[in-house]
């Protein structure tokens, strides 16, 4: 569904390998309704079919939501791989504060839909209001 237009659409069988090669386990279920797998494996779907398109910049919201701690792990490394060995920004929504801001370059923090804070996310991390209000430090 992500190769549909344009130039996706002339490398999809290359881009469709791609992705079996970041989430192999995808490979192993191709043949699979995506509704049967397991959560990790729909949200590789998700990013996978985003990743079709061949984006300049994937979007992904909450990525992590509800997966055991190794698939985050997983995901987590993809994510950052996409964006460091492709060149693809990865803007993503994440309610973990602290991997989100672990992963990312720069971090916005949000409440009731406001900017509160924003700023590289290594200053963030840093901050004693993010430690005292979202990390419990």
């Amino acid at each position: 569904m992500g190769a549909l237009r344009g130039a996706a659409r002339k490398k999809r069988a290359q881009t469709k390998e791609q992705v079996f090669t970041i989430f192999p386990r995808l490979g192993e279920r191709r043949r699979q309704l995506a509704g049967t797998l397991s959560g990790g494996e729909q949200q590789m779907v998700a990013i996978g079919r985003g990743l079709m398109a061949r984006p300049a910049l994937l979007m992904v919201d909450e990525p992590f939501l509800g997966l055991a701690p190794r698939v985050i792990e997983q995901i987590a490394d993809v994510l950052t791989a996409i964006n460091r060995e492709r060149g693809i920004t990865v803007v993503f929504i994440e309610q973990n504060v602290e991997l989100a801001l672990r992963m990312a370059h720069r971090g916005y923090i949000l409440e009731s839909g406001r900017a509160i804070l924003e700023g590289p996310s290594a200053g963030l991390l840093a901050s004693p209001d993010v430690k005292r209000i979202f990390l419990g430090h």
